[in-house]
Parts: structure tokens; sequence; C-alpha cells
């Protein structure tokens, strides 16, 4: 595809992986709109972008079904439709499974895989509308490898494995290619809740990079999944 003059929606574009693969959209010329929970990283976002670009920005719960809603028709309204949807948003809880809460488990499942059957649901009416499109999940090795403390995490994005695979199924005779992006660990503040910028990790750029690189690869062909991981790990 080619992305100049396409508009694409980055959910959780605000921080990490999200805000890298919007500034690689932007530099590629799309219009992107960047949606996050917190107002104020998503006003600071579409500031900082918007040197470089045409970008919008809407708040929105992607665990919502009505904030996904609001952000496709303001989409709609402002750009047209979406031809490339990022899902990134995500969340994590870590916990014993003893000791994971209710609460816990449904935020990491209601954002993690149900936010992206939302955007995806109310993104495709416009994609076919617009003769086509491109839908990249942001998934995990952790749907691949499960860990201690990780069943609500590992749940989702095996769950999103599944997902992704099956609506790549669904929508490739509408000229709507479906991808996904499997990283391993990433320099970002994810995991800790703070600054991460381990040498080792991989760099959210290189996985913007990549992005660009599925998104753009000829029409006729697909990378249906992806695994990225660092070259060089610490030994354990």
């Amino acid at each position: 595809m080619e992305i100049k003059g396409k508009t694409a929606i980055v959910t959780g574009g605000t921080k990490g992986i999200g805000l890298a693969i919007a500034e690689a959209l932007v530099r590629e010329g799309a219009k992107v709109v960047v949606c996050g929970r917190d107002s104020v990283a998503l006003a600071e976002a579409v500031k900082d972008l918007s040197a470089d670009g045409e970008v919008s920005g809407r708040r929105c719960d992607v665990s919502k079904w009505e904030d996904v809603e609001a952000l496709l028709a303001f989409t709609a309204e402002t750009y047209g439709g979406v031809d490339i949807l990022v899902n990134n948003a995500g969340v994590g809880h870590f916990a014993p499974i003893d000791q994971l809460s209710l609460e816990q488990w449904s935020a990491v499942i209601d954002t993690n895989l149900s936010g992206v059957f939302y955007c995806v649901r109310a993104a495709v009416p416009q994609m076919k509308q617009r003769g086509g499109g491109f839908i990249l999940n942001i998934g995990s090795l952790a749907g691949r490898n499960t860990f201690p403390a990780g069943s609500a995490y590992n749940a989702s994005k095996f769950g999103l494995n599944g997902f992704s695979e099956a609506i790549m199924l669904d929508l490739r005779q509408y000229d709507i290619r479906v991808s996904q992006i499997m990283p391993g660990s990433v320099a970002t503040e994810f995991m800790a809740g703070g600054s991460d910028a381990a040498e080792w990790k991989i760099d959210p750029v290189a996985i913007a990079d990549t992005a660009v690189d599925l998104i753009s690869m000829p029409d006729r062909n697909l990378i249906s999944r992806l695994e990225m991981r660092p070259s060089k790990p610490p030994k354990k």
C-alpha cells in the first residue's frame, strides 16, 4: 500500500511503540489520528507529531465500544474514513492467578483483546467503502510463550493471535490485509511503570520501521505474522 495520502488510526499512540509508529506514518505522508486515555499526553503527542504532518487526536478507551464508535466517526468526519488501523493500545497486570483480581483480569482482556475487536469491527465498513485497507495488530511473544504471573496477559495475546489469523481470512478478499507484529522485550515504560532504556531491548523505532515495511509491501504480498526479539539479551 502506498502510505502517502492515506488515513491511519494508531491506538495507544501517545507513547512507546504507538508513538513511534505514528511518527513513522507521519513521515511517510499519512494523515494520522492518534488516540489514548490520557488527555494531557494526547495533546502533547498531537502537538509534537503535527510539526511533521497532518495529525489529529481523539481521547478513546478502546475497551469501551462507544468510545471506539466515536473514534471512527471522528476519523470519517475529519478525513473521510480510515485506510490503516494500528491496534497498539494495551495494558498489563501481572500476578499469580490466586492474587489476580477480577478487575485486573477484565482490564487486560477488555483492552488487549476486546478492544482490538471493537476497533476492527468499527473500521472494516469504512475500509470496504474505500476499496481496501491494512490492519496491523501489535501482539507479543507472550502470545506464544507463557510466563509465571502472566495468565491474563498471556490469555489476551494468545487470543489476539487467533483473532488476527481468523480476520485475515475474513478480509483478504476485500483487499484488506491483516498483519501482526509480535515483539519481545521493548525499551518502553510498559512493564516496569518507568523508563526502561536497556540497550539490549528492541528500540520502538525498529518496530515502527518494520510496521512501515509491512504496510507498504506490494498489495499482492502479505506477511501475516512477524516475530521480533532482542538479538542479544542478557545471559540468565
